[in-house]
């Protein structure tokens, strides 16, 4: 056993197994304590819940409790092994909504025989939480699963294998482009991928400005274009009508390549087709499309960009989700829209482009970092996500009329610990 695997075996097992644990908010010490916590104390905020189920947000820890559910189909990228296998990724989510953004979550695994007993199991149970994040699911029946419940519940439902890497690479993908020099309007877009990340980044970049009929997407066997007749509806959004039928094909001119994929896909020789300044987001992990160190070496004018922590502009959804639901648990939305995801968009890219804080700069061992083809995109360790991305989807969901509380009072927030300033 290698040391790596068995670091990472060790830390999940010792000293206690799993990675969450349950913590007292109130003192228990006295019979009187242990009488409000209980019987007959309990009594009282039970009859308020029930005269005004918004009062479950005032008596309980609904307001700042998200579940985070999976059937275990799609878990990471070692594929569909079942709900139980999926358990130390969903508490790892847990511990990243905590630890970023002082959410409180519960992890639930779901043993469904089909996408309807998932949406029916989840559905008939969320209202014990203020918001639910989807997680690793596999498509196409994640796209059906989250809209179903979206439609069923009055809280906020996010899949996040969708939307925080849609974010991210949107945010990320636009900083590149001004750094080349283009417009998202007009760019050139080839996305190596069909699954539900994929189609939900381009669907995001699509809501910020780039067209539709500008995108090449390809799957298994090929470009998407309008004359396959095995597309299905999803997939079928991005059809374009073209005579281009492989990567090598569609990557020609190219401006922005976006691999949701697999290893090794984007060849030297398909990069240098690529058009002057290009962007490429390889995301396979751990292993890109295209190596960093290969792409710069047939390439000096990259701009590149991997789900990697050991390179510059790594694509990481905990930039965006903690600080999402932040935003959306706070003024109480119904769901997170567009408009919020949007908002979240540029509060990314416009975090990217201040001066960096010397924290950063300590916790990368670098001298300096700014706004350029190393750095498109805010990394984890900066403490303004919190504040930036939160308030943004905040002040969007008041916005879109989606909140049920006017924006916070206590924003803006500098640390977890402002959450209940308010």
């Amino acid at each position: 056993m290698t040391d790596a695997r068995q670091a990472a075996l060790d830390y999940h097992a010792k000293p206690i197994p799993g990675k969450l644990s349950i913590e007292l908010t109130k003192p228990t010490a006295t019979a009187r304590d242990l009488a409000l916590a209980y019987s007959p104390g309990v009594a009282e905020p039970v009859r308020e819940i029930a005269r005004d189920p918004e009062n479950a947000y005032r008596y309980t820890g609904k307001g700042n409790l998200v579940a985070v559910i999976s059937d275990g189909t799609a878990i990471l990228g070692l594929g569909n092994l079942g709900p139980l296998a999926s358990k130390p990724v969903m508490e790892g989510k847990g511990v990243l909504f905590k630890r970023f953004a002082g959410i409180n979550s519960v992890d639930i695994e779901v043993n469904a025989e089909s996408p309807q007993a998932f949406i029916d199991t989840v559905a008939r149970i969320a209202d014990t939480w203020g918001g639910i994040n989807l997680e690793d699911i596999k498509a196409p029946e994640c796209f059906e699963i989250e809209q179903a419940l979206i439609e069923q519940c009055s809280i906020p439902v996010f899949h996040d294998d969708q939307h925080g890497t849609a974010i991210v690479t949107t945010a990320g993908t636009l900083n590149a482009l001004s750094i080349a020099g283009k417009s998202v309007e007009e760019a050139k877009i080839v996305c190596l991928g069909a699954g539900s990340a994929a189609i939900a980044c381009m669907k995001l970049l699509v809501s910020c400005g780039a067209r539709a009929e500008n995108i090449y997407m390809l799957d298994r066997k090929g470009v998407i274009h309008s004359g396959r007749e095995d597309l299905n509806q999803y997939k079928a959004m991005f059809a374009v009508e073209t005579d281009k039928r492989t990567l090598g094909d569609a990557i020609d001119g190219a401006d922005v390549f976006l691999g949701l994929s697999g290893p090794n896909l984007l060849s030297p020789e398909q990069l240098k087709k690529m058009a002057p300044n290009p962007v490429v987001f390889a995301c396979s992990n751990p292993d890109p499309e295209i190596h960093p160190a290969l792409a710069h070496e047939c390439r000096d004018d990259v701009i590149m960009a991997t789900g990697r922590s050991d390179y510059p502009n790594q694509v990481n959804n905990v930039l965006c989700f903690p600080f999402i639901f932040r935003g959306a648990l706070d003024v109480r939305a119904t769901r997170i829209n567009e408009e919020m995801k949007v908002a979240a968009v540029h509060a990314l890219k416009d975090l990217a482009r201040e001066p960096v804080p010397s924290e950063v700069l300590e916790a990368y061992e670098m001298e300096s970092m700014s706004f350029g083809r190393d750095y498109i995109i805010p990394t984890p360790v900066d403490v303004r996500l919190l504040d930036r991305v939160a308030s943004a989807v905040a002040q969007a969901a008041v916005d879109s009329g989606v909140a049920r509380k006017p924006y916070p009072s206590h924003y803006p927030l500098k640390t977890v610990d402002d959450v209940y300033g308010g």
